[in-house]
């Protein structure tokens, strides 16, 4: 039976083996996609990425408003019109009055 050294070390060569056979394939996958999309005229956009490697945009903040009250959570709110933040709905629920959370 081997110990627990000389298995761990086939572990990691049998890892070492598997990423090189996978970067070794890599470019072949890569050119048959690349031929598939020439083919078919598709874009990396009609694949559902994005053209600029995948990276995501970053959306701005809901709302430029200051905060006007700060919720039993600590969570912030503007007050402004649309729908109301689930802890405002809750505290209204409750009987209680958002003005107590005024910052």
């Amino acid at each position: 039976m081997a110990t627990y050294s000389e298995l761990m070390a086939q572990a990691q060569q049998l890892m070492a083996e598997a990423e090189q056979a996978r970067k070794n394939e890599l470019a072949s996958v890569i050119a048959d996609i690349k031929a598939k999309m020439k083919q078919y005229g598709l874009t990396v956009a009609d694949l559902g990425g994005a053209a600029t490697g995948g990276a995501k945009k970053v959306g701005k903040s809901k709302s430029a408003a200051p905060a006007k009250y700060r919720g039993p959570n600590g969570e912030l709110w503007a007050g402004g019109p649309g729908r109301k933040p689930e802890w405002v709905r809750a505290v209204l629920a409750a009987g209680k009055s958002v003005e107590d959370y005024r910052i």
